[in-house]
């Protein structure tokens, strides 16, 4: 019986060091707001906007998995390989730890073999049905060397309630009779009953990725008793309780839609986003380096050939004054800055000695009282999305995130905001998509005071139907636009 235990635990080191530790598919982009709850959207957006350092928590699917093995008996009688078969639902609590109920069925076969209690030898046969929770610790999902596990390696522990009957052939003669295990001895009654067991078990797993919605896992589990007639007999030379050896693979199968869900976050390396900041920055807010610069004119000390340059005298790459006429007076100085060579030598103001013809003054002045449009710029930032349930009506989860946009929208007088819709399959779904930009603007127009002529309608675009994203610019568009299908409004 002890080399059966350490073949399976043989077998399951084998399985680990066989088999590819890592993956670089890092499992989800944290941009993606469709995978992120909507009580957790307002996270989702702070996070978004350098509010706060942590990501919202996605949603992840859950693991179904079917499994067949080899039950052993730990008891006072020897026990035959068994059959034995599991179906288990495991839901990740987090990175590290995931919950898992489960069905199990064990057959076993066994003889007892002793010429110290009559009769000497004969033949048993045990079944059960188990039912429990187990609480699983992943131990290589984070890391900080790689990417995603190839391999889920994980510890068990659990509790169980179980349900055992025991048929011995006493005479050896192939007639099996049901042992009774409220008598707690080694008698024989004709009723057929069976115990409740009360069970506490520890285990072993490791389960190899075959894609990102199945794997293969190999487990040993060894459940704990509080009872000694699992197989009808209990010894007077031990005082220990039997127990349960389990070896054996499982397939397991993602549920839930990929486009809502992530892998099981168990799949999922936490410090992928920390990795890939530190890589290649793409959210963080970087301080500008600042370089030594004691004149201000826009080279550095270490290259300005004239450190002592005069506040907004232009200068050449090499931090040198500019003299564009080339008549030894810088421009800073030069009050005739293209002064013709025929004109030279110029005064200390940089005048050459021609005299001025008389359309220069008017053109001078025509030119000193130009004046330009200052250019536009729009600095609001990442704006959040809106996410929708079948119809467009506000829900109080989105009217807080649009009270958290006005807010910015107002404060930033010189932007427009884009207001985008998807749904371009079918008429109802240009119909959806316009009244919910309807509503997204209505709002922040009627309940926040924002201005109608700020935004610029854009629906029916390619995209996911449920979303209306919101974007600063400065283009203009059209701040109405009629229904493209009236007559398939929703119902609000």
């Amino acid at each position: 019986m002890t080399s059966k235990k350490y073949l399976l635990a043989a077998a399951l080191i084998v399985f680990i060091q066989t088999i590819g530790m890592a993956q670089t598919d890092w499992g989800w982009n944290w941009k993606d707001s469709s995978k992120v709850p909507t009580k957790l959207l307002p996270q989702y957006n702070e996070f978004l906007n350098n509010q706060t350092p942590y990501p919202a928590k996605p949603r992840d699917q859950w693991e179904l998995g079917i499994g067949f093995g080899v039950p052993f008996l730990s008891s006072d009688l020897s026990s035959k390989a068994g059959f034995g078969g599991t179906v288990t639902l495991r839901k990740a609590l987090n990175h590290t730890f995931s919950l898992r109920p489960y069905y199990a069925y064990y057959s076993i076969n066994g003889t007892k073999k002793t010429a110290v209690t009559t009769p000497a030898t004969y033949n048993y046969k045990h079944t059960s049905s188990h039912f429990g929770f187990n609480l699983l610790t992943s131990l290589n999902t984070t890391s900080y060397y790689r990417g995603n596990p190839k391999v889920n390696i994980y510890a068990i522990t659990g509790m169980e309630v179980s349900s055992s009957q025991v048929k011995q052939d006493i005479l050896s003669n192939g007639s099996y009779t049901t042992y009774n295990p409220s008598s707690n001895s080694n008698t024989i009654s004709a009723s057929a009953t069976s115990a409740s067991i009360f069970g506490f078990n520890v285990g072993m797993g490791a389960a190899l990725k075959i894609s990102n919605s199945v794997n293969l896992a190999f487990e040993i589990t060894n459940t704990l008793t509080n009872y000694d007639y699992l197989e009808g007999y209990t010894s007077t030379s031990s005082n220990a309780y039997d127990a349960w050896w389990y070896g054996g693979l499982k397939l397991n199968i993602n549920l839930g839609k990929k486009s809502k869900r992530v892998q099981p976050l168990y799949w999922i390396n936490p410090n992928n986003y920390v990795y890939s900041e530190i890589n290649k920055p793409s959210h963080m807010k970087l301080p500008k380096t600042v370089l030594p610069d004691g004149d201000k004119d826009g080279v550095t000390d270490q290259f300005d050939l004239e450190p002592n340059t005069p506040a907004g005298a232009p200068v050449d790459s090499h931090g040198v004054s500019k003299d564009t006429d080339g008549d030894g007076v810088p421009d800073y100085k030069d009050k005739e800055i293209l002064t013709s060579q025929k004109c030279f030598p110029v005064n200390a103001d940089g005048v050459g000695s021609c005299p001025e013809p008389a359309c220069c003054k008017e053109v001078k002045d025509l030119v000193a009282n130009l004046k330009f449009a200052p250019l536009v710029e729009c600095n609001i930032g990442a704006l959040p999305s809106v996410q929708f349930k079948g119809n467009a009506k506000l829900s109080a989860d989105n009217q807080t995130v649009l009270a958290t946009a006005a807010a910015k929208i107002i404060a930033n007088p010189g932007c427009k905001v884009k207001v985008i819709g998807y749904g371009s399959t079918s008429k109802s779904a240009q119909q959806l998509s316009w009244d919910r930009v309807n509503a997204v603007i209505k709002y922040l127009v009627e309940k926040q005071g924002v201005s109608e002529s700020r935004f610029v309608w854009s629906y029916g675009q390619n995209g996911d139907l449920n979303t209306v994203d919101l974007q600063g610019t400065t283009e203009d568009g059209p701040n109405t636009v009629p229904a493209p299908h009236p007559n398939l409004k929703s119902k609000k």
